[in-house]
């Protein structure tokens, strides 16, 4: 067995999705790119969201207390690229895709996305450079293409996925197993 060594401890845990941030900031749509998304509650369901604390779209979030995550395809990745390079202080990215809304009516979301979650603000954590954006997911939307089964199904959604530090795209790969089954093969050998 190889011996570990110590590394940077400035790590992140791989993969992070590829999504875009959705929040209406003085009445206009506005999205970033954003990789720091995570589950955080079962039921009801919600998700966090780090957001450095110097990006434009977190006064929207505060002002509307909503905002939606956006999952684009592997198709999308120069849109989503440019989302995460030019802000919408600056620059109005509005236009960029089909908007629509869901029953919150203040979070905008991206139409050419293969997932929308819709998500009330529930609380704000604040750390030395980011805000931690807690949402409950009061609505998803997806379209039959991407579905299996009446669920996402990853393979469909070509979803991207991002490392740092490198800085570097990814898409999905092979499937490797069934998770809660594959392990069972190990039971009784405890």
């Amino acid at each position: 067995m190889a011996e570990k060594i110590k590394i940077d401890n400035n790590v992140f845990v791989y993969p992070m999705p590829v999504t875009l941030l959705g929040a209406n900031v003085e009445g206009k749509a506005n999205f970033m790119a954003l990789g720091w998304v995570s589950r955080v509650n079962a039921n009801p369901p919600m998700l966090a969201v780090g957001v450095h604390k110097t990006h434009y779209t977190p006064e929207g979030i505060r002002e509307n207390g909503s905002f939606s995550v956006n999952f684009p395809g592997a198709e999308m990745i120069v849109e989503t690229d440019y989302c995460g390079l030019v802000s919408g202080e600056k620059v109005d990215k509005s236009g960029l895709f089909e908007v629509f809304y869901g029953e919150l009516e203040t979070a905008p979301m991206i139409m050419e996305c293969t997932l929308n979650l819709e998500c009330k603000l529930v609380e704000i954590l604040e750390f030395p450079t980011n805000y931690l954006f807690v949402g409950e997911i009061i609505a998803a939307y997806s379209e039959e293409q991407y579905l299996t089964q009446e669920k996402p199904d990853i393979k469909k959604m070509d979803p991207l996925l991002l490392t740092m530090p490198d800085n570097s795209y990814w898409t999905v790969g092979d499937y490797a197993g069934a998770a809660w089954k594959i392990g069972k093969s190990l039971k009784g050998s405890e």
